[in-house]
Order: C-alpha cells, then structure tokens, then sequence
C-alpha cells in the first residue's frame, strides 16, 4: 500500500516515460549512423545503382518503403494516441465503454489494405514486366554457369582466334534455342572460370572477374550444373535464379566503370558463402582487348553450360514458336 493510503502502486508519469523513450531513441539513432553517410539515406539501404535499369528498382524500393511508413506512422500515432488519451489514471474509468463492432471502421480496415496491395502490385508486376523483357540482338550474350562453388562465364562472341559457332555448340545444348536465335553468328567465343580461390588481381576480392563493356545492352543467360544458385550483382539491384533444367536471361546496361561485388543469393550448400565473383565495367575497346587475351591464354570456345532442359521446359520452348 503506498503511503497515503491507497492500494495503487505508485507509477511514474506518463511524460518522463516519454522523455525516456525519446531520449534512449535518439542515441541509438546517433550511436549507429557515426559513420553513415546521410547523402546515401534517399537510397534506403540500396547500393548507388550502375545500370540504366536499377533506378527503376530503387525507385519501386523507395516507393514501397514510403507506403510502409505510412501505415506505420497511421498505426503507431493511433496506439500511442490510445494509450495516452484514454489511460486509466487519466480518465478514472476502470473500464471503458465496449463497442461490440462498428462497420464503417470494419469496412476502412478492408478496403484500405486492399488498395496499398493493389496499388503495390500494379507498380511491381509493371516494372517487373520491363526489367525481365528480352531485346532482339543485344550487344552482348554471356552465359553464366553456376555450380559447386563458383562461376563460369561464356562469352557468346565472334573473337579474332577462337573458331567456332556458338548455335552449335554441343558445350551450349542446354541453352534453349530461343535464345540461340540471337546468338550472333560464327560466335567461336571465349570463356573463364574461376574457384572459391580466385581472386580479382586489382581489387584481391575473392572470385572470378566477369568482364562487361560500358553502354552496351548485355544479356545474361543463366544456366546451372548441379542445384538452384542465383546470380546477383549488388549495384545492379537485380538478381535471378540460376536453375538446373530451366534457362532464366534478363538484360542490362552498365553506366559506370568501376570493379563490384556479386555473389549467390540462394543457399546451394556448405560453401555457398564463397560463391563470390567481380564484375568489372570496362571502355568497348578495353572489353574487346580483354576477349582477345583470353584467345592468348588459348580459353576459345566455351565450358559446358550445364544440365539439359527438363521434360516441361522442352514443352514451353515448343509452344513459344
């Protein structure tokens, strides 16, 4: 019993809890963003974008991100309003009335989800639509072989040295032909591969080096060897599943030079986290010289790409012609 009698524990007030809360909020703010730089905070997390893509991906990143603060704003402003405006110390009513339902209030909490969603999925399933639609002829076509626990990377081009065709390659059989179809011709191409041991000569980042020419539309056609990987370049924003049986392409074009980061996205199995590789953006003319240094290094033509289509991807490839 406190001492003047009554049998309610004494409690704190209400601001000084505030106060506290503000306070242990802006530490935690301050202790952890010493060393962020605030020019990178519109970006929310993402990587500065080196596609002409990516801002497309930031853009429905950051728009999400706004939707999300709102109802978070609308549902903590609506808890803390409750708690602090109908608090029993406040207004002496040990139990307030009950309202059993209310249907307009019912209603909004249906229909105001169902919009954020729809809302939400019209901007996805738009971008989506144009970040995974294939141009004829791209500039460049790399397969990208995934397996246990590192990469491949077939340069699908006619190179100075390195004889050969690439729509006929048993080494590409598993490529479907639809995307044979934009191979360009006489393609002898060139190939490296790497280890978890590999590492990029300039930068000593572990993993093979993919080489990649500024401006240019470059193709990425995803085949794995063994188990589902994904590959994934950190300032491209974008990723895709590597599948065994199954070929996924998407397009890109880099905007900037510079060496980056990529890995696997999917756990694949115990080494999954040394499945790491570069990527380095590169002048046309450095790329081509590039491609004729792996002609010296005598890598012509190309690795095998990986496991053959299965029964239903064989199927889907016979009604898209």
């Amino acid at each position: 019993m406190s001492p003047n009698g009554s049998d309610r524990s004494p409690r704190r007030p209400m601001r000084r809890k505030l106060l506290q809360a503000l306070t242990a909020g802006l530490v935690l703010a301050t202790a952890t963003g010493c060393s962020y730089n605030w020019e990178d905070f519109p970006r929310l997390g993402m990587p500065t974008p080196t596609t002409e893509e990516a801002p497309r991906i930031l853009s429905l990143w950051q728009g999400s991100w706004a939707a999300a603060l709102a109802v978070g704003v609308l549902v903590w402003g609506l808890i803390l309003w409750s708690a602090f405006f109908h608090r029993r110390s406040r207004t002496k009513v040990e139990v307030p009335p009950q309202t059993r339902y209310n249907m307009p209030i019912e209603a909004l909490y249906t229909v105001v989800p169902l919009i954020i969603v729809s809302v939400l999925f019209y901007f996805t399933a738009r971008d989506e639509s144009e970040l995974l639609s294939l141009k004829k002829k791209p500039d460049v076509t790399v397969n990208v072989v995934g397996f246990q626990w590192s990469w491949c990377f077939n340069y699908i081009e006619p190179v100075a040295g390195s004889t050969g065709d690439a729509k006929k390659s048993p080494d590409l059989a598993a490529i479907p032909d639809r995307f044979k179809d934009d191979f360009p011709a006489d393609a002898g191409g060139v190939y490296d591969c790497g280890t978890p041991g590999t590492r990029n000569p300039q930068t000593g980042n572990p993993g093979p080096t993919l080489w990649l020419p500024k401006g240019k539309t470059v193709r990425f056609v995803l085949t794995s060897r063994d188990v589902i990987h994904s590959f994934w370049v950190v300032p491209f924003l974008m990723k895709q599943d590597v599948i065994p049986g199954h070929t996924n392409a998407f397009e890109v074009t880099p905007n900037k030079e510079g060496t980056f980061l990529g890995k696997c996205a999917e756990l694949c199995g115990v080494d999954h986290s040394r499945m790491l590789f570069n990527v380095k953006v590169v002048s046309p003319e450095r790329y081509e010289q590039h491609l004729k240094d792996l002609v010296e290094k005598q890598q012509n033509g190309y690795v095998p790409a990986g496991i053959a289509q299965t029964s239903h991807e064989k199927n889907r490839e016979t009604n898209n012609l």
